[in-house]
């Protein structure tokens, strides 16, 4: 018989665990090349005792099985919601054109948005599983409840204004109501109002003066040279500056010259791009696509609805959130400001990232202290 200790790990998924693992390492070296020059080992030590604590807390909540997960889901999501609500009012403050976040002591930083994508994944989950688990398809009732489930909180959050958040929680939302047996009517009805909410946030003054920018480099980065045009511009040389294999670990001009604004969490990828090239920086988006997929891995297998709907909803959330910083590293879509999960220096972001890790582990099977 395997010692206890083996079986214990046995229960986990472990490819998951070291595919994470790799990233946050990767992502410290990252970090620390692009910060080296100007704050020594700072952010190194930062990120990786932040990855530490994301890893115990992932183990921890992977141990208190579904059941106590499941318990809690609307709990998680009410929190968020609550703290969402707080940074409109004089607790929050605005960083960037954007009021995303709660100052805390020793001046360290909650940004809401990121545990509401927790939140809102388990709340779906635990809502549309009871009758799933019974074969039956989620009712008006249930579907009426996901919308509001799912819209609360992307109201929230557009106006900080934070679109990019925004996109992955009503992509999160959209898979799970849909793997979850949502009418192709009611679908079609969800696609229609989440159109016409972006082109009111376009429309209108939602939007800040700083979010717009962003938007309108993405059309022509000529059209503010010193501002988010500049970024924009600095990012695509960068990586176009890496070639097949790159500059070298520490060696990029503009990654260690400081030209990159907001490169150590943002823009973290453009110095894979500039110091790893081509090779490095598709081997770091390889390991990101080895987390999602050990993720639908773990919810195929799940034993009840709820374990595929939390799996469903973190790949969705995860894979959406690189799409759109790879994404925008690339100049192939619009500056969000959304963190490469596991590799952007951030902790909020890193701590929710493995609790997302921790969660779909928990919904393996019952487990208990």
């Amino acid at each position: 018989m395997a010692p206890v200790g083996l079986r214990r790990w046995a229960r986990h998924d472990l490819g998951l665990y070291v595919a994470a693992g790799g990233a946050s390492v990767v992502g410290a070296l990252l970090v620390w090349s692009a910060t080296v020059r100007t704050a020594g080992d700072a952010y190194l030590v930062r990120h990786l005792v932040t990855a530490a604590v994301g890893l115990a807390v992932a183990l921890l909540v992977s141990r208190a099985g579904r059941d106590r997960v499941r318990a809690g889901a609307p709990w998680v999501w009410a929190v968020g919601v609550v703290l969402l609500v707080l940074v409109r009012t004089p607790l929050g403050t605005t960083i960037n054109g954007s009021r995303s976040w709660i100052p805390l002591a020793g001046g360290f930083t909650l940004q809401p948005a990121e545990l509401v994508k927790v939140g809102l994944t388990l709340a779906l989950a635990a809502l549309l599983a009871h009758r799933l688990d019974r074969g039956a398809d989620p009712g008006g009732r249930d579907l009426v409840a996901a919308a509001v489930l799912v819209g609360v909180p992307t109201a929230l959050v557009v106006v900080q204004p934070d679109l990019g958040t925004a996109l992955v929680l009503l992509a999160l939302g959209f898979a799970v109501v849909v793997v979850g047996g949502a009418p192709r009517r009611w679908v079609a009805v969800a696609v229609g109002l989440a159109v016409v909410a972006f082109v009111a946030a376009w429309t209108t003054p939602l939007l800040s003066d700083y979010q717009r920018a962003r938007l309108t480099a993405f059309a022509d980065p000529t059209a503010d040279p010193l501002g988010a045009g500049y970024q924009t511009r600095q990012v695509r040389l960068a990586i176009g500056g890496g070639g097949l294999w790159g500059q070298g670990f520490m060696q990029g001009p503009r990654t260690q010259g400081g030209f990159v604004p907001f490169q150590l969490n943002d823009f973290v990828f453009s110095v894979a791009g500039e110091e790893l090239g081509f090779v490095g920086a598709a081997g770091l988006l390889l390991v990101l696509a080895v987390v999602v997929v050990r993720v639908l891995v773990v919810a195929a297998r799940a034993t009840d609805a709820f374990g595929r709907l939390v799996g469903v909803g973190v790949a969705t959330w995860l894979a959406v959130q690189v799409v759109e910083n790879v994404g925008m590293n690339l100049a192939l879509l619009p500056v969000t400001g959304l963190p490469l999960p596991f590799v952007s220096y951030g902790g909020t972001s890193m701590l929710v990232s493995w609790l997302a890790v921790g969660l779909v582990d928990a919904t393996q099977g019952e487990r208990r202290w």
